[in-house]
């Protein structure tokens, strides 16, 4: 994990325009969004498009492996 505290005072912002986050707050918001995908994606089918792209990419990187 990125150990730079990005913004001393909380309320500035990247040159980008993105908002600057401490550690602590970009670890809470990613367990909290990790939590919300468990339970709302994880549970479901892997749809048949899903399935195909990794499907390609599997005989992409076999194609790979081959020529090296």
């Amino acid at each position: 994990m990125d150990q730079r505290v990005t913004d001393i005072d909380g309320g500035g912002a990247h040159d980008d325009g993105h908002p600057t986050l401490t550690d602590d707050t970009r670890f809470r918001l990613g367990t909290a969004l990790r939590s919300i995908y468990e339970e709302t994606c994880d549970t479901l089918p892997i749809p048949d498009s899903q399935i195909d792209l990794l499907l390609r990419l599997r005989h992409k990187e076999r194609d790979r492996r081959r020529v090296d």
